[in-house]
């Protein structure tokens, strides 16, 4: 048998699977490649770390990615759904299920426990994207609130692969999966899909032999289903067949159903595209233009002096937060709408992690003139040579009252 498809896709979902496994694991900068750390709500992506003041650039992203998944979906059907899904992949990882099923005991013996034991790896990766897979089992030995929520985790997430591979597996894709609802909105008459060739019915052997392969049991001679997968299984099998007759499949990845292809401008391409485009633009713009530290300056309206020279001092609370992954040295610089500004301190050391870290700023100025009566305007700036970046920030400046 070729079966071009079925390697093809096994080898995509043996891929997929190790990534799904394997990622909690990956370490960048010392950290992990992808988590979202509940305790310092921070989402870790492959050396970056966004916090939670920054999540306006993961609704971003997270947009692009429906449009995106809207946009590939209209174009290539349910490919995903065949090739990559997870519930497809474990599915096929565990197909040993299938064929055991009516040998009990040989699945009660080897069946069960392997299931069982493949639901808990899954789930401990999956926690992995929550809590560091390093620092689980201390966690777990430490005790405390930390550890039951992680531990009854474990356990619902193992409880519910189990009861998905053994009970649900194709019948998910079939029934109650809500991508697979979508699809009809999605579609159009020139959609990839898996698809039999009305022109050739006349070649069809009636083998029923792409029902029998069939993981979600549709009859793709009859049309489109929304069942359907697009898994390619029944191409396989019928280049089989039709092999030996020394003819091509009936059935093969086509375009929209072959011979009914439609033509003229796709809207719903269209639109979805370019939305899609400039979510993606809007997303880059911000990661180039994001600076990894943040902000706050709140002034402090009771503490204004005036000195025997004089100058006039206002204390400013400068409320940091260093949102990169290196320690960062802060220049702080001040300039004012009259008179002469400086600031003290002009460094300030931030570490890596910082929440918030509030730092009182003097700001003094000198050679005011006497009958300017005008609101003074002061602009600090924040900025790091490491980095390169900086950020503004403008206070008002307060004068003590004149009799």
């Amino acid at each position: 048998m070729s079966r071009k498809y079925h390697r093809s896709r096994r080898i995509a979902g043996a891929i997929l699977l190790a990534a799904l496994i394997g990622v909690p694991f990956w370490k960048v900068h010392g950290e992990s490649a992808v988590r979202f750390d509940v305790p310092s709500l921070r989402l870790l992506l492959f050396g970056t770390e966004i916090w939670l003041q920054d999540f306006f650039i993961v609704l971003i992203a997270i947009i692009f990615l429906i449009f995106l998944g809207m946009f590939l979906t209209t174009l290539f059907g349910r490919l995903w759904c065949g090739w990559l899904c997870p519930q497809t992949v474990v599915s096929d990882a565990t197909s040993f299920l299938d064929s055991s099923g009516g040998k009990r005991s040989v699945f009660l013996i080897g069946g069960y426990p392997t299931t069982a034991f493949a639901s808990a790896l899954i789930a401990v990766s999956l926690i992995g994207y929550f809590v560091s897979p390093y620092e689980l089992i201390p966690l777990l030995r430490h005790g405390g609130t930390s550890a039951k929520i992680v531990l009854g985790s474990l356990i619902v997430l193992t409880a519910v692969l189990f009861l998905d591979m053994v009970f649900l597996r194709r019948t998910f894709c079939a029934t109650v999966c809500p991508y697979a609802k979508l699809q009809s909105v999605l579609f159009d008459d020139r959609t990839l899909l898996v698809a039999f060739d009305p022109g050739r019915v006349q070649e069809c052997r009636a083998c029923n032999v792409c029902l029998q392969v069939c993981p979600v049991k549709v009859d793709i001679r009859t049309g489109t289903h929304l069942a359907c997968i697009h898994c390619a299984e029944c191409a396989d099998a019928c280049t089989d067949r039709m092999a030996s007759r020394n003819s091509r499949s009936l059935i093969g990845y086509s375009f929209g159903i072959p011979g009914k292809q439609g033509r003229g401008l796709r809207v719903n391409i269209l639109m979805t595209g370019v939305i899609t485009a400039a979510s993606l633009l809007f997303l880059l713009y911000l990661a180039l233009v994001r600076v990894p530290f943040d902000a706050i300056v709140l002034p402090q309206y009771a503490l204004t002096s005036v000195h025997a020279d004089g100058s006039v001092a206002n204390i400013y609370l400068l409320s940091l937060r260093n949102t990169g992954r290196s320690d960062l040295e802060l220049d702080l610089g001040v300039t004012a709408s009259s008179g002469i500004a400086r600031s003290s301190p002009v460094q300030i050391f931030l570490r890596k992690g910082t929440d918030i870290a509030k730092v009182p700023v003097l700001v003094t100025l000198t050679g005011l003139p006497k009958a300017d009566q005008h609101p003074i305007m002061i602009t600090l700036t924040i900025g790091s040579q490491q980095i390169n970046k900086n950020i503004v920030k403008k206070a008002f400046f307060t004068m003590p009252k004149t009799n």
